[in-house]
C-alpha cells in the first residue's frame, strides 16, 4: 500500500464494503417482497421511520391506496406491514449512510489538500454515479406503483448493474491507488478474463431479470424442466425473440445454463493459468468463490428461492465480480487509471 494515499484506501474500502452489504440488504429486500412498502420518496425528511401509532396507521393507509395492498397483499395487519416497510426503510437509510460515508471524507480531504490532483476527477465521478443510483432506485420503485404491482425487472436490472458498476469502479481505484503490481500474463489469459467478466455481466442481468419477474420459482428441478430440456412455455410468446426478455419461463433457463458455461469457462481459465504459473492465488480464490456460487445457485432454484440461499447465491456473484476485475486490472498491460 502506497502510504501517500493509506487514507484514501481506507476510505474507498469502507465504501465498498458498505456498498457489498447495500446490494445484500437490496437483495433480500425483494426476497422478502418488500420493496414497495414505502409509496413516497422523501430524500430528508424520509430518514425519519414511523414514530406514533397515528404515523404508522396513516403509513399503512398510504400503502393500502397502492395496487400491492389491493391485488396481493389485502387483509395483511399493520404488524405484518411493519416487517417489510422495515426492510425497505432500512435499504433506503442504508443508501444515505453511504452517502455520507462517502460525501463527508471527500469534501474534508478535499478541503485538507489530501487528495492528489490525479483523483480529484475520478472521485468526482464516483459521487456522481451514486447520486445516479439513488435516483435509478426511486425509477425503480415507481415501476411498481402503477396498475402491475412489481417493478419492472428491466429497472431491477439497471439498479443493480449500476449498483455493480459503482463497486467495482472504487475497488479499481483501490487497486490504482495501493499500486497492485501488474503481471506479465499471455494475451490469451488476459482476453479469458476480460471474456469471463463480460459473461458474467450478462448472467447478472439475466440473474436480475429472473428476481424481477420472479422465475425462479417455478420449474424447481435441475437439469431438466419438468423432463424437458427446455419447457414448451419457454416459447410461449410472439414474437420468438421477445421470450428472450419477457418469458421468466426462458429467462430461467438462459440464467441456469448461462451460469453452467460460466463455471466451464472459469475452470479452463484457472487450469490454463495454473499450466502457465501465474495468478495462482486470485485463480484459487475464483475457483472456490465460483464453485460455492454454483452449488448455491442450484439449492436456491431446488428449493424454490428460499431468503436465506437467495441472498447467499447474490453475495457470492458480487464476490465473483471482484475477483474477476482485480484478475482484470493486473493481466493489463500497464497501469493507467480509470
Amino acid at each position: 500500500m502506497e502510504k501517500s494515499n493509506q487514507h484514501l484506501i481506507i476510505w474507498l474500502a469502507s465504501v465498498c464494503t458498505f456498498i457489498f452489504v447495500m446490494i445484500i440488504v437490496g437483495g433480500l429486500t425483494r426476497l422478502t417482497q418488500s420493496g414497495l412498502s414505502m409509496v413516497d420518496w422523501q430524500p430528508i425528511a424520509g430518514i425519519v421511520p414511523p414514530i406514533t401509532p397515528a404515523d404508522w396507521q396513516a403509513e399503512f393507509d398510504a400503502y393500502k391506496s397502492y395496487p400491492e395492498y389491493q391485488k396481493i397483499n389485502m387483509g395483511m395487519s399493520l404488524s405484518e406491514f411493519k416487517v417489510i416497510f422495515y426492510w425497505e426503510y432500512g435499504h433506503r437509510v442504508l443508501g444515505r449512510i453511504i452517502g455520507l460515508i462517502f460525501f463527508v471524507p471527500f469534501l474534508v480531504f478535499l478541503l485538507m489538500g489530501k487528495i492528489d490532483k490525479c483523483w480529484r476527477g475520478p472521485l468526482w465521478i464516483a459521487l456522481v454515479l451514486g447520486g445516479m443510483q439513488g435516483l435509478m432506485g426511486w425509477y425503480m420503485v415507481k415501476s411498481g406503483l402503477v396498475d402491475i404491482p412489481h417493478v419492472s425487472h428491466y429497472r431491477l436490472a439497471a439498479h443493480l448493474s449500476l449498483a455493480l458498476v459503482i463497486l467495482v469502479y472504487l475497488f479499481w481505484l483501490i487497486l490504482n491507488m495501493a499500486g497492485i503490481a501488474r503481471k506479465n500474463v499471455s494475451p490469451s489469459l488476459r482476453y479469458g478474463a476480460l471474456g469471463l467478466a463480460s459473461l458474467l455481466a450478462v448472467q447478472f442481468i439475466f440473474g436480475a431479470f429472473t428476481a424481477g419477474l420472479d422465475a425462479g420459482r417455478g420449474f424447481n428441478t435441475w437439469p431438466l424442466m419438468h423432463d424437458q430440456f427446455l419447457a414448451d412455455a419457454a416459447t410461449m410468446i410472439n414474437p420468438l425473440w421477445l421470450n428472450l426478455i419477457e418469458n421468466g419461463v426462458m429467462i430461467q433457463f438462459l440464467h441456469r445454463w448461462l451460469g453452467a458455461l460460466l463455471v466451464l469457462g472459469i475452470v479452463a481459465f484457472s487450469f490454463a493459468a495454473i499450466r502457465q504459473g501465474v495468478l495462482l492465488r486470485p485463480v484459487v480464490v475464483l475457483l472456490l468463490v465460483s464453485g460455492c456460487q454454483f452449488l448455491l445457485g442450484l439449492l436456491t432454484l431446488l428449493y424454490a428461492v428460499p431468503v436465506v440461499l437467495g441472498s447467499l447465491h447474490q453475495a457470492f456473484a458480487c464476490l465473483m465480480v471482484l475477483v474477476l476485475a482485480y484478475l482484470i486490472y493486473v493481466s493489463l498491460p500497464d497501469k493507467k487509471t480509470l
